[in-house]
């Protein structure tokens, strides 16, 4: 995991405490695209699931996620995929 995705994760589980995350660097399916650089790190994944985010919709849990990485989607991270969660959710 690169600096960028060590960053994220650490801001995701100080906010969220999940019981899952994963953060992918998906840069290398995206060669060519916009903000796509050789050093990686510019397009993520992110897979979350917290009880934070119990009975919340689906836009609520990405206002949420977007607002704790803010600092990395204005500092150079082009593309975030989510999959967020609570416990429970399939």
């Amino acid at each position: 995991m690169g600096k960028v995705a060590e960053g994220m994760a650490a801001k995701l589980t100080a906010s969220f405490a999940p019981v899952h995350l994963n953060v992918i660097d998906e840069t290398n399916q995206h060669h060519g695209h916009a903000a796509w650089k050789e050093s990686g790190e510019t397009h993520f994944k992110v897979e979350i699931t917290a009880e934070a985010f119990a009975g919340k919709s689906r836009i609520e849990r990405q206002r949420l996620v977007y607002a704790t990485l803010a600092e990395d989607l204005n500092a150079g991270v082009h593309a975030l995929a989510l999959v967020i969660k609570a416990p429970g959710e399939a």
